[in-house]
């Protein structure tokens, strides 16, 4: 063979060996830093799986003295360890400060009680006051003392009908029906059957008392079968003379199981003193005396006084400015400034706040008539295109911003442990003024100061030494009625100035 051919032949050679070096497609181009035709393999590392001692290994290894004593380490420090904390919870429950039990609280004693004296004034009817009862509701009402209901003729025993509902009120299912609405909201409601309550004695004569009270007895039973949450009577002081008297209340405490809810007892008195009220609590047998003695006792001495001497007895207490005889807080209190300071007192007092429909509005009666109609459209701005009478404006919009107070006070009382079973202890008092702390265990603590008189009052608030009981030198302002202390100042108690007709409510945490 020729040179020549052989030449050849390594050219074909050659170029057969870059045909296969092309990519198999054969319209692509080689991959950068590849040869044509070459195949990349990865080839796995050798991989090595620790498998862990093997049974064999781990019984070699258990019993030497070095794991041994391991074991023996780990096994102290777990158990120090928990003692420690152990150790260490018990030392934070030891010196943590121990809460104090609360006390045995009643409905009536978590939050005001609303009487309706007047249905008819009230609302008409009973069917009236079921459709109002989501507005007493908002007012955080716990108890609804209606009527008297039944019919009776004054001073007339021999028409009294304590178990029949007068007709003008409606019918007895249409109590019924408010009964069972109320308590579904968390409202008791209570029956008032003061016998002759159209007459001049709320028991007729002395000649008809027994005859009467074993009546009412009779009705008791009735109603509280019927339904009802409590009996309330008025003149509790010639009541409880007679000689039925303790039927009566057997027919109370009678209906209490441990499995129902509690009735309640409750009587009124009027122009009856302090030592004598609180007599009545322990003599009479009932669960709240609701009496007049803020109405009779007009200087902030004899008031604080009152405070002082049923202080033990607050549980079956009833406060309440002009409620005892059925009347209106607007009645004494003669400007809605005062209807403010009453209402603040009354909520943080210790004891039961009562008050009368329309009070949280400061309704008040016309000339002549005893009860007041009661408002209910004062949230009803005028047309923006009618005339409007400015003086019915500015009423309206006072009304609106009472309320509104009462519902933030209402609402204060039933959140706040110390307003609500706080202990009490006087601060000061003068001839138009008062002022009082109450508190309760590790509770934030509330100071009420009132000043009703014509003049500026300067006051300084001591707190007779008590163990385990300081006033701080200042506190903040929580709630007030005095534009010259803002709420959410700061103010000293060493010399506090309250303008005439205002009142304030002071708050201060529990320092240990």
């Amino acid at each position: 063979m020729s040179k020549d051919t052989e030449i050849d032949m390594k050219e074909v050679e050659l170029n057969e060996l870059d045909l296969e070096k092309q990519p198999m497609t054969g319209d692509g181009q080689a991959a950068a830093g590849e040869k044509n035709g070459s195949v990349k393999l990865k080839v796995p590392e050798d991989e090595v799986a620790f498998t862990g001692l093997s049974k064999e290994e781990l019984m070699r290894v258990a019993g030497t003295r070095g794991w041994v004593r391991t074991r023996w380490a780990l096994l102290i420090l777990f158990w120090l360890g928990w003692v420690g904390m152990l150790a260490g919870a018990v030392v934070i429950i030891v010196q943590a400060p121990r809460c104090k039990p609360l006390p045995e609280m009643n409905w009536w004693n978590e939050g005001p009680l609303y009487q309706i004296p007047d249905i008819e004034a009230f609302a008409e009817n009973l069917e009236g006051v079921e459709a109002k009862l989501d507005n007493m509701n908002q007012l955080k009402v716990k108890g609804l003392v209606l009527g008297p209901l039944h019919t009776v003729q004054a001073d007339q025993p021999i028409t009294l009908k304590l178990k029949e509902v007068d007709p003008k009120y409606g019918k007895e299912e249409h109590l019924k029906v408010v009964l069972d609405k109320a308590q579904k909201k968390g409202m008791s409601v209570i029956l008032d059957l003061t016998p002759n309550y159209h007459g001049a004695n709320p028991w007729f004569t002395a000649d008809h008392l027994d005859d009467t009270v074993e009546e009412v007895k009779v009705a008791t039973e009735h109603w509280l079968k019927f339904g009802v949450d409590g009996i309330k009577i008025s003149d509790l002081t010639i009541a409880s003379r007679s000689l039925d008297w303790d039927k009566l209340q057997a027919a109370v405490v009678g209906n209490r199981t441990d499995d129902t809810k509690k009735k309640l007892l409750m009587g009124a008195v009027q122009s009856v003193p302090t030592p004598d009220v609180a007599l009545l609590v322990n003599t009479s047998g009932v669960d709240l005396i609701l009496s007049d003695l803020l109405s009779s006792n007009k200087g902030g001495v004899e008031r604080i006084r009152a405070f002082d001497d049923l202080n033990g007895e607050q549980r079956s207490v009833g406060w309440g400015l002009g409620a005892a005889g059925g009347h209106h807080l607007a009645t004494l209190a003669n400007s809605s400034a005062l209807i403010r300071l009453y209402q603040l007192m009354l909520f943080t007092l210790p004891g039961t706040p009562v008050f009368t429909y329309g009070d949280e509005i400061g309704l008040q009666a016309e000339q002549g008539a005893e009860y007041p109609k009661m408002i209910w459209d004062i949230d009803t701005e005028p047309a923006s295109d009618a005339p409007v009478d400015e003086a019915a404006e500015a009423m309206r919009k006072e009304r609106v911003a009472v309320r509104k107070w009462f519902k933030t006070l209402s609402d204060l009382r039933g959140k706040e442990r110390s307003l609500l079973y706080g202990d009490y202890y006087s601060l000061y008092s003068s001839a138009s003024s008062l002022a009082y702390l109450r508190l309760w265990d590790q509770s934030e603590r509330f100071v009420t100061v009132v000043n009703w008189g014509e003049q500026p009052e300067k006051l300084t608030l001591k707190l007779t030494p008590t163990e385990g009981v300081e006033l701080p030198q200042n506190a903040k302002v929580r709630f007030s009625t005095d534009e010259d202390l803002a709420e959410d100042s700061t103010v000293s108690l060493e010399e506090l100035t309250l303008n005439p007709g205002q009142a304030v409510l002071l708050q201060f945490p529990y320092t240990p």
